[in-house]
């Protein structure tokens, strides 16, 4: 029964948390159908020349507020732990939301809010997979990691066929056509911040912070509610893990990322990890999905194709997570992800070369379909390596010392060429065409070499064994080591 509560707790807390990445994906796939209505541009007033400055700056505002927050998120959790500051995150992001889906008919506003927005949303993407690695049980860790990605999916989902049913139903003269996506955005960040009050902290912060009862206590809850031997041989692990971190870096503070290699190798990777997940060229298929449908012949109806396109994503990420991702690895589910885009994003470019889609056809063209298809499978191949993957591996590689720092630096690349990609897309769409995507076929083929090369596999490896897989210098537990913290702890439960 104990072992049954645990992973019904796990899943639990895991999923509870990646309502975070349910936001940011939302928000994601909601704002790029939003900026195609009619009755935003009334509303807000701009004309068409204004149309892609106003697409760029809607979704980079909300990034720039994010990468800025990635920095600011870092000794708050460290100071004050993981559960309020996702707290803290879903309240900031909902006073953005109320702002956006209020018809203040400024522009100016608008940007404001999305720049609010963006620092809840940053702040949850540092914390939210960082909580969850902390919590989840080694065994089924990388399931657990991969939830941030299978809820990322499910918002994309929610979003396109959002855009799509008031786009059909709600009059193009009202601004509640709108309203009502962006409006719905309150209803997942309430059920983040309310329900993270009523969670666990996580144990390896309490146990860093020497809260070791406390660290027992949330660890014999999130395994089940007993205290046996497995659950505190897992709590030995823990603290010596983190006593052996000290003793070799005492008394040095950020400056230990430079100062032992093997932390410099997981920064430089958390780094050019977060870069990758952005040259695969998801992240502009996710802002302008409906955008690039029409590129590639899909006409007027972008925006039902899209609802199917995130219906492709949910399938593949939760397909990958659920039976794949501790039997294939991290590394080899990287290589051949990127070798599957790559050559998918080559076949879209090249029927759009020859088969250039009619801007005046009223249906879709067969090589338009085909295009279609393509662009679903190579999103799918990503839903199944680079999506999942990248978050997954950020948040195991980093010891206990520097965990905060180092994902919240990985974080901030992703924000940082998010935005440089949502600015570039429409203007690439515009003036690139079919080239754009012979540019991501390239960009994932370096990916394969990156990931043969740089990548090291940490499935089934617990958090503390981190310190072997690269090859650390610091010392590492010993599971038959002293266990005064622990025993201590267990003579208060």
């Amino acid at each position: 029964m104990g072992k049954t509560l645990g992973l019904v707790r796990a899943y639990y807390t895991v999923a509870l948390a990646c309502t975070g990445s349910f936001l940011f994906a939302y928000d994601t796939g909601i704002i790029g159908g939003v900026l195609t209505f009619q009755s935003f541009q009334d509303s807000f007033r701009y004309s068409n020349e204004q149309k892609s400055s106003i697409n760029s700056n809607s979704n980079s505002l909300l990034q720039a507020g994010a990468f800025f927050s990635c920095f600011f998120v870092w000794p708050f959790t460290y100071k004050y732990g993981r559960r309020w500051s996702i707290a803290l995150a879903s309240l900031i992001f909902c006073v953005g939301a109320i702002i956006q889906v209020a018809p203040t008919h400024s522009i100016a506003a608008f940007y404001v809010a999305r720049v609010i927005s963006g620092i809840g949303v940053g702040m949850a993407t540092v914390m939210v997979p960082m909580f969850t690695s902390e919590m989840a049980p080694k065994s089924i860790r990388g399931r657990l990691g991969s939830f941030f990605q299978g809820f990322f999916t499910l918002g994309v989902f929610f979003s396109y066929w959002i855009d799509y049913a008031v786009e059909k139903h709600v009059p193009a003269t009202s601004d509640k056509q709108w309203q009502i996506p962006i409006g719905l955005q309150l209803v997942p960040g309430g059920i983040l911040g309310i329900g993270m009050l009523f969670l666990k902290e996580s144990v390896r912060w309490l146990a860093k912070k020497g809260r070791h009862e406390e660290a027992m206590e949330s660890l014999v809850w999130i395994r089940g509610g007993e205290a046996t031997e497995e659950v505190r041989a897992e709590m030995a692990e823990i603290l010596e893990g983190i006593q052996a971190e000290n003793n070799a870096t005492e008394g040095v503070t950020w400056r230990e990322v430079l100062r032992v290699p093997a932390n410099l190798h997981r920064m430089c990777i958390a780094v050019t990890i977060q870069i990758g997940v952005q040259i695969t060229g998801n992240t502009s298929l996710a802002y302008y999905a409906p955008q690039i449908f029409q590129a590639v012949g899909a006409g007027d109806n972008s925006l039902f194709i899209s609802g199917f396109f995130g219906v492709a994503k949910v399938i593949s990420c939760w397909f990958f997570l659920l039976f794949l991702v501790e039997r294939i690895g991290r590394r080899w589910s990287l290589v051949v992800g990127a070798f599957m885009m790559g050559l998918l994003m080559l076949i879209v470019g090249i029927l759009a070369k020859v088969y250039p889609p009619d801007p005046d056809a009223t249906g879709v063209s067969s090589a338009g379909i085909a295009s279609i298809i393509m662009v679903y499978f190579e999103a799918m191949c990503y839903n199944m390596s680079w999506g999942p993957v990248p978050w997954l591996y950020m948040s195991e590689i980093f010891p206990a010392r520097i965990r905060e720092f180092g994902i919240a630096t990985g974080t901030a690349t992703q924000w940082l060429f998010n935005f440089v990609f949502s600015q570039a897309t429409p203007h690439a769409l515009d003036s690139m065409g079919w080239g754009m995507f012979l540019m991501f076929c390239l960009f994932n083929w370096a990916l394969v070499g990156y990931a043969w090369f740089f990548i090291k596999e940490t499935a089934g490896k617990s958090l503390e064994e981190m310190e072997e897989v690269f090859n650390s210098n610091v010392a590492l537990f010993h599971k038959d080591g002293p266990k005064e913290h622990v025993e201590a702890a267990q003579d208060k439960q």
